[in-house]
């Protein structure tokens, strides 16, 4: 009887990816991860702007975080149970880990933010935004691989030009911060400017990972 049911099972994931279903949930689960990242740097950029006070940023942030983890072992554990995907494995993997050390990276942002104590954390909400609107065109690019995968490098694009924006204000705001005397209050910031740089880069890593596994299935 678990031999039938087993072979049954077997069958229905067949079916399934005959059908796309399994492409499609595979896909919504790496939206459900762009998602909780894109949370992640709502929530970030509220704290910057002074709406949300740090500390409760940094407590809201670990279960956004959490729900970005959950998403992505499920996401592990589809793959477990699918014969056809939509990319290579190798780059869904790939790019479920560069989303997955975007909402890191922003996580420790928050955190860093609240330890450090800085009066003003308006300088990184224009970078936070920018990663916003990189995310939203990432989410964008994932929605038309099984629709519309000739447009999925143009969303990437997008994307890429979010990082670039996040570098171009990084490294205007931190010349503009060596440029005043050395105080403490200066390393924090500089510090807190690093971690928002590293977040574009795990976006753009993203959407390399993205773009790598288009090519290989143009192929």
């Amino acid at each position: 009887m678990s031999g039938a049911k087993g072979r049954t099972g077997r069958l229905g994931r067949v079916l399934d990816d005959l059908r796309g279903r399994t492409g499609r949930r595979v896909i919504d689960l790496l939206r459900h991860q762009v998602a909780s990242a894109r949370e992640g740097a709502e929530l970030a950029c509220t704290a910057a702007s002074g709406t949300v006070e740090s500390t409760q940023a940094r407590a809201r942030m670990s279960v956004v975080e959490h729900e970005g983890d959950e998403a992505r072992a499920e996401l592990v554990r589809a793959l477990s149970r699918t014969l056809a995907t939509p990319i290579d494995r190798e780059d869904l993997f790939r790019l479920s880990r560069s989303i997955d050390d975007v909402l890191d990276q922003l996580r420790d942002f928050v955190r860093e933010a609240d330890l450090f104590g800085l009066s003003d954390l308006s300088f990184a909400v224009e970078p936070l935004q920018a990663v916003i609107d990189g995310l939203d065109e990432l989410e964008q690019a994932l929605v038309k691989i099984l629709g519309d995968p000739g447009s999925v490098m143009a969303a990437l694009l997008a994307t890429r030009k979010s990082q670039s924006r996040v570098r171009q204000l990084y490294q205007a705001r931190l010349t503009a911060l060596f440029a005043g005397p050395l105080e403490m209050d200066t390393l924090r910031e500089r510090e807190l400017l690093s971690r928002l740089d590293a977040v574009g880069r795990r976006l753009g890593e993203s959407a390399d990972a993205l773009a790598d596994a288009m090519l290989k299935r143009s192929h």
